[in-house]
């Protein structure tokens, strides 16, 4: 995402976090300096009118490019938020340049204001040294720099902790001791901001391997219940077979009953007739019975 801002300063240090939240949304500003107050915020790369940095969001890392051109500012970054005019990760990267320069701009405002200071007058006297343009390093606060460097480089090598800096007064070599205290103070907090994006990385990923089970475990239910499908559908295909069967087997027995029911009354018929036949019989044998007991008359 990239978008364009007036600006009328003349140097990425001049943005101070009200002149930044003056023009940006107020929840981006928010997220912003919440990410630079958890070191979230990495400086690869500025300069008075360029910064290269990189941000950990909360969905991964994301990368930033702030110029200062033409009295505009042109923010870059490769997040896909919707945020105007600037997303919450360029303003953390612009809130992280303010305060990574804040020592540079108050050590260049004490040179500048010792510098530009009038001198006092003197009184004009040949004996006196002539100014001398050698920085203010006295040679004690040399060697005790000397000897806290060895084992604090040997500390850094080997990722502990540094000794504790000499007593030094304030001066060249304070700075230089300032400026070492304060490099290796953010390469801690990048290391632990690495450790931590490492975890969050492991946490992911042991997240998408639980996510692939289950998905693999879902897969195999809905594979058991479509064969199961398939068997109750073979199973309801021969229960229909059989049901026809069934229902011609009915059919049959049903032609047949009206059969036996027919010939059921076709017997009683013959048996009624066989009846009345009896009875015929039995009256002709009484006549005959009675016929031969009568005497005959000769």
């Amino acid at each position: 995402m990239r978008y364009k801002i007036a600006c009328s300063a003349e140097r990425l240090g001049l943005l101070d976090p009200p002149m930044i939240e003056s023009v940006v949304a107020a929840n981006a500003f928010q997220i912003g300096r919440q990410y630079m107050t958890e070191n979230r915020v990495r400086i690869v790369d500025a300069d008075e009118t360029q910064i290269s940095a990189a941000v950990i969001g909360h969905s991964g890392l994301y990368e930033q490019t702030i110029k200062l051109k033409d009295g505009h500012l042109v923010s870059k970054c490769s997040c896909t938020l919707s945020e105007e005019p600037m997303c919450r990760h360029c303003i953390a990267a612009l809130l992280e340049y303010h305060r990574w320069t804040q020592p540079r701009q108050s050590q260049k405002g004490k040179t500048s204001h010792a510098t530009t200071a009038p001198p006092e007058p003197a009184p004009m006297n040949d004996a006196q040294p002539k100014p001398s343009s050698v920085p203010d390093i006295k040679l004690s606060d040399v060697m005790q720099f000397v000897a806290w460097l060895e084992p604090a480089m040997k500390a850094i090598e080997n990722g502990g902790e540094i000794p504790a800096p000499p007593d030094v007064g304030p001066g060249t070599v304070g700075a230089w001791i300032a400026n070492l205290t304060n490099l290796e103070l953010r390469r801690r907090e990048n290391q632990q901001t690495l450790l931590d994006l490492q975890a969050e990385m492991r946490d992911r990923e042991a997240y998408l391997d639980r996510l692939s089970q289950q998905l693999q475990a879902s897969i195999a239910e809905a594979k058991a219940a479509q064969s199961a499908l398939h068997t109750l559908q073979r199973e309801t295909a021969r229960y229909q077979t059989t049901l026809a069967q069934a229902a011609a087997l009915v059919e049959e027995v049903m032609g047949q009953e009206a059969e036996i029911r027919t010939a059921a009354r076709e017997l009683l018929n013959k048996a009624a007739h066989l009846d009345a036949l009896t009875d015929s019989f039995h009256e002709l044998t009484d006549s005959l019975h009675l016929s031969l007991k009568q005497p005959s008359t000769k």
